[in-house]
């Protein structure tokens, strides 16, 4: 039986199981979201920064999507956090920074003096679309229903 502090991960019904402090699971899920709820802040905050930012990257019409932005960020790093439906708000992360990282991000078309940062940030959007793509995997495997719907279909 785990200690009060420490609960099994969301794949712990196998052999390779293995015990992590509830603070670090939910530091990880804080570190994967920080960038989203600083955004989502400063945008909100900042609302003619926002409109501004959707009109440089030629996003139209600029308010909606602005506001869209703020509540996709903000929600779903709520959802995340508060581990309610985590796998659809790391699915709605996960599809927002992979169109994101295509529109902000296109370093083949950058000029020569950028494209190496502008690469950089690319690949390490893709490993950000790829950390959100396991806490869905690992949240939707740990959900009661799954055994339930195995039992069924035995």
């Amino acid at each position: 039986m785990p200690e009060p502090t420490a609960t099994l991960t969301p794949a712990a019904s196998g052999p390779s199981a293995h015990l992590l402090p509830r603070w670090l699971h939910w530091l990880a899920l804080l570190l994967l979201c920080a960038a989203y709820l600083q955004g989502g802040l400063v945008k909100l905050i900042d609302f003619r920064g926002a409109i501004a930012e959707m009109q440089h990257f030629g996003l139209a019409p600029a308010v909606p999507m602005a506001i869209a932005t703020i509540v996709l960020e903000l929600g779903a790093s709520a959802m995340i956090l508060l581990g309610w439906r985590r796998w659809l708000g790391a699915l709605a992360l996960a599809a927002f920074t992979l169109a994101a990282t295509f529109v902000a991000n296109r370093f083949w078309q950058a000029p020569p003096d950028v494209r190496f940062m502008m690469a950089n940030a690319f690949f390490e959007h893709l490993g950000l679309v790829g950390g959100f793509l396991l806490v869905a995997w690992h949240d939707l495997r740990a959900r009661p229903w799954r055994s339930q719907l195995a039992q069924t279909h035995r």
